[in-house]
């Protein structure tokens, strides 16, 4: 399909020579066309100037976006390294031309010829060469974070064909895979020199982005320096971007000190992920005098799923019958009525706030899929995916708490689990006892009501424990964690990606995102072909088939979601009137805002 569409986009010039398209999207007619000015949600005419300071979370120790060592600082995959092609925030998967300033797909779809901006310039002011390109990709794959490897693992080899042209060969062919390929950044060969690249950690980042670092305080705070000449600042897809002089990113370890950071003026922008917070706190004579404004951002994001991860190669989880159980004690309505304000909606998806939620019985494609691997594989698509729709528990009132333990203490019991002296114990006499590993004292007034409920009711000792970020990271990257609060971001079109998140392959890789340690034959099947989906309607129907298995594995406690970014920032900024339909905040500030120099103008909302 990505074959005939690519086709359908060529390009003819005056001279009727043909050229590859500046563009290509996943199965539909994209929204740009051929000579676009810019991208509708940018103001084209922003002025430049003045400085952007953000927060960080926790600290940082490495510009190597790509390793797998390190903490990684905020920032460098935004400003500083660029891809061949942009991605559009106003379309669910489409690229434009930007470092490659076009492209072209082999007639049999078995390769994607990449031609190279004269233009481009890596921040020391050397032309970017098809040789850097096939550098990055040769590097990253090689020696970069794992999850490189498998995302990557379809494009066969990067070949240097002109001085201005590369190609990607592939060791097979689906829709995704040329996005992939368009999507890969590149850095100057310069940079790596003859370090090691998993080492490679303090030394500022050769790229082609319109910043580069000008200082740091390593975990404390980092500056970048928009780069005057940026060789990009006057075409299409960065008119109208990355309009401050500088931005700056400080590093807060505890939210209630980084809110009081924002208050006092250290830093300009907060995307608030706390609901107390947001609440009760965001608030006070700035607020009142306007000079911080408090706003919600709707969005249209596909919001994924949130949640308390059990880690199924501990052995305690590895019966679905006790992950059930815990989950039922989880009261969601007691904690958003008391704790967050009302603020959120129940994830009942992994793909929540999108189309490709199982919110139905299974029909159509999708109950064709289901029926099919059914047959193959039996024990690994549960019965209840035909007759019931997957509902996280719904605990309204103490009646209904009462029924949800009763409910929970069968299933323990039939799984071997009986409380001996307060404490649920097997026949070994092992206690279900289990560490849930933060990142931040947030949660810990959350995990405290649903510890109370599992300790007092059902026999079960949570203990929770927060810890630096660094040593989070850390110890999630090597598994090495009894439960873990996380989430799964999506894509508005899922593909590749979702091999990172649940095959079964990188179960025991470390870095990957299959942190529950999931290993499911039919999952593996859906995520390998959910890339060659010929169309929308069967990438939805494999998307539902996926989301149905997962629920139904009890693979994590859900948590929450919200349609819309909580945003506080001070009162001196320009906004685009036009926002992006699929956005995060802070990026989107980073990239569109623009300081009002004499700061009267008021912030357009």
């Amino acid at each position: 399909m990505l074959k005939q569409l690519l086709r359908l986009l060529v390009l003819f010039s005056l001279s009727s020579h043909v050229v590859a398209a500046p563009y290509i999207t996943l199965g539909y007619e994209p929204k740009y066309k051929p000579g676009f000015k810019h991208f509708d949600y940018v103001n084209p005419a922003a002025p430049k100037g003045g400085e952007l300071i953000l927060n960080g979370n926790g600290n940082f120790d490495s510009f190597n976006s790509y390793a797998l060592k390190g903490v990684k600082a905020d920032g460098l995959g935004e400003l500083v390294f660029e891809s061949l092609m942009v991605q559009s925030s106003d379309e669910p998967y489409s690229l434009y031309a930007h470092i490659a300033e076009d492209v072209q797909l082999a007639d049999d779809s078995m390769s994607i010829t990449f031609r190279i901006n004269p233009l481009a310039r890596f921040s020391d002011g050397s032309s970017v060469k098809p040789q850097d390109v096939k550098f990055t990709f040769d590097t990253i794959k090689e020696k970069g974070h794992p999850f490189y490897k498998f995302f990557w693992a379809d494009i066969a080899r990067a070949e240097v064909i002109s001085a201005s042209e590369v190609r990607f060969v592939f060791s097979k062919s689906y829709p995704e895979l040329p996005l992939i390929a368009a999507q890969i950044p590149v850095f100057s060969r310069k940079w790596v020199g003859n370090e090691e690249f998993e080492k490679l950690s303090r030394t500022p980042p050769i790229a082609s982005g319109p910043y580069v670092i000008e200082k740091y305080r390593l975990g404390k705070d980092i500056t970048f320096k928009r780069n005057p000449d940026y060789w990009a600042k006057d075409i299409n897809t960065a008119r109208g971007m990355y309009n401050f002089d500088r931005v700056t990113y400080k590093y807060y370890k505890d939210e209630t000190v980084r809110l009081e950071g924002l208050k006092a003026g250290e830093f300009h922008i907060l995307h608030e992920n706390y609901s107390k917070l947001w609440a009760r706190e965001h608030n006070g004579p700035k607020y009142e005098s306007g000079e911080i404004k408090k706003v919600n951002f709707e969005h249209s994001n596909n919001a994924g799923i949130q949640g308390f991860f059990f880690n199924t190669r501990r052995k305690i989880f590895q019966d679905v019958r006790v992950r059930k159980a815990i989950a039922l004690a989880y009261d969601f309505n007691w904690a958003n009525r008391n704790l967050f304000y009302n603020q959120y909606v129940r994830c009942d998806s992994y793909f929540s706030n999108s189309e490709m939620a199982a919110r139905e019985l299974p029909a159509g494609l999708e109950l064709d899929l289901l029926k099919k691997y059914k047959e193959k594989y039996p024990q690994h698509v549960p019965d209840q995916v035909f007759s019931e729709v997957w509902q996280p528990s719904r605990i309204h009132d103490q009646q209904s708490l009462r029924e949800h333990l009763v409910q929970a203490k069968k299933l323990l019991d039939e799984a071997g689990w009986r409380i001996k002296d307060g404490v649920l114990q097997n026949d070994k006499g092992e206690k279900l006892e289990f560490e849930v590993l933060l990142a931040g004292k947030g949660f810990e007034r959350i995990l405290g009501a649903y510890a109370h409920n599992l300790k007092r009711k059902l026999g079960i000792q949570v203990n929770y424990r927060t810890v630096d970020v660094s040593l989070w990271v850390r110890r999630v990257r090597e598994f090495d964690f009894d439960m873990i609060v996380s989430g799964y971001g999506q894509s508005q079109l899922p593909g590749k990606e979702l091999v990172n998140y649940w095959h079964s392959s990188v179960v025991d890789e470390e870095g990957s995102r299959n942190y529950a340690g999931i290993q499911n034959p039919v999952i593996d099947d859906l995520v390998e072909k959910i890339v060659n989906a010929p169309n929308k309607e069967t990438r939805v129907a494999m998307a539902r088939a996926i989301d149905r298995i997962l629920l139904f594995g009890e693979y994590l406690v859900p948590n929450w979601y919200i349609a819309y970014h909580r945003v506080a920032y001070w009162d001196k900024f320009g906004i685009p009137e036009t926002k992006p339909l699929y956005y995060s905040p802070i990026p989107w500030a980073l990239s569109t805002w623009w300081l009002n120099q004499d700061n009267s103008e008021k912030v357009k909302q």
